[in-house]
């Protein structure tokens, strides 16, 4: 009768002649079930939106609690109502025991869901500012842009020299109504590189030059630049300036907004692919990695761990920057495609840690919903790619105007169609500088 009740509320309290609690209790154990079933279906497309946003959470870890401990309220109160006499002490421990179990196995789920959504809190309050720079409005988060422009910086601060520099540079151009998304791909031996309008560009009026004599004053060094001169990015604080300027300076390059930025340290990335389980990845030749030269990772498809993965994205050896740029946007495609909500959720407390150490960004917590939804349209959609790099762009010398002209033609949408279906079928004629399919290039 007691495990009877677990399953359906009131099944021992009508074998007690206590029918109407009986009747009661059976009628709010099927409204609940009916709930929660209405919930997970009919909602089931808003639940991910939920789940970051701290007040919702702290209201389903409530729910959750208050589910809980009604539940085990109904099976110790089954229990005594129909428990073996006391002169029947076997059947007396038996069914104590299994009644202990039994509140066991409603509890164990209810401690982990809320050790989930607390660590999910704390992840959003942690990254994520409360505050934005704008109001976000509900029914258009995006203020009625049609695309919405990510830049995503991979940040290698070694111990060996002062300060982070930002070896790969992304932005990722994405489609707000289908989720289609554009990577751009700038070089981090960029030269030259022309800076915002304003002090940055006082001091530097022919192209950014670094700190002196000992610096090449590359793409890469921008950030940390503008970090150790305040007077670069006047009334910013420390830890915005450098990516104050670091959006300003791409968007510039490439004649688009950067709305937002999000940038995560090289070694944190193997801890979240770690994290993950591993990522799979098609690799077209072995892949050398180690600063030693001690490892190597053979070509075909395979599970990489989250050391393979960082070396098979910055491995250098017997190649080249731009060949490891073109391996980095495979790893975002890979791992965009891979991470489903079951791995998340399966490793979500050593995610959640990862995440902390690795990434900053400043997506406001009021669009963290909007980007949840959109991020599933990603998913689903063409991820495409175009990397300025040689022969397209001159390092030394760029070509500041054709950047934007061929950054404005993969953005059109007649013209990215037809390079999308030229990537599925390639040709001699297709040219090399169209944006092209990740799905086709990295398999």
């Amino acid at each position: 009768m007691t495990l009877a009740s677990a399953v359906l509320w009131g099944v021992a309290h009508l074998a007690a002649d206590r029918r109407k609690t009986g009747v009661a209790l059976m009628a709010a154990h099927v409204l609940m079930l009916a709930g929660i079933l209405t919930v997970l279906t009919a909602f089931s497309t808003n639940l991910l939106s939920l789940a970051v946003q701290p007040h919702w959470l702290s209201w389903l870890t409530g729910g959750i609690v208050a589910i809980a401990l009604a539940w085990t309220g109904v099976v110790v109160w089954s229990f005594v109502l129909v428990r073996p006499p006391r002169a029947d002490r076997i059947g007396r421990f038996l069914t104590t025991t299994l009644t202990i179990a039994l509140c066991a196995l409603v509890l164990a789920p209810t401690v982990y869901a809320t050790r989930v959504a607390y660590l999910s809190r704390d992840v959003v309050n942690s990254l994520f500012s409360a505050t934005g720079n704008s109001p976000i409005v509900a029914d258009d988060p995006w203020n009625g842009a049609r695309r919405v422009n990510f830049l995503l910086l991979g940040a290698d601060a070694a111990p060996s020299r002062p300060g982070v520099r930002t070896d790969s540079m992304t932005v990722a151009s994405v489609d707000v109504e289908t989720g289609a998304t554009t990577l751009f791909g700038l070089p981090r031996n960029l030269q030259r590189v022309q800076l915002p309008r304003g002090p940055a560009r006082d001091r530097f009026p022919w192209g950014f030059t670094g700190s002196g004599p000992e610096t090449p004053g590359l793409l890469n060094e921008v950030f940390q630049y503008a970090e150790d001169n305040p007077d670069m990015v006047p009334g910013v604080g420390r830890g915005k300036r450098g990516p104050a300027l670091i959006k300003e300076t791409i968007g510039d390059i490439l004649g688009i907004p950067v709305d937002y930025y999000a940038m995560i340290d090289m070694k944190g990335f193997a801890e979240i692919v770690d994290a993950m389980g591993g990522v799979h990845v098609t690799i077209k030749e072995p892949i050398v990695y180690g600063r030693h030269r001690e490892g190597l990772i053979p070509a075909g498809t395979r599970k990489l761990s989250g050391e393979q993965a960082l070396w098979y994205g910055r491995s250098r050896t017997d190649s080249d920057d731009y060949v490891r740029m073109g391996r980095q946007k495979c790893l975002l495609n890979a791992v965009a495609k891979q991470a489903d909500p079951m791995t998340v959720l399966n490793s979500f407390e050593r995610l959640a840690a990862a995440t902390k150490r690795a990434i900053s960004t400043d997506i406001p917590q009021g669009l963290l919903p909007a980007i949840v939804d959109l991020a599933q349209k990603v998913k689903g959609a063409r991820i495409r790619s175009l990397n300025f790099v040689p022969p397209l762009i001159s390092t030394a010398y760029p070509d500041w105007s054709l950047i934007r002209r061929k950054v404005s033609d993969a953005l059109d949408d007649r013209r990215a169609t037809k390079a999308a279906t030229a990537a599925r079928t390639p040709s001699p004629e297709r040219p090399a500088d169209d944006p092209v399919n990740l799905d086709t290039i990295c398999g």
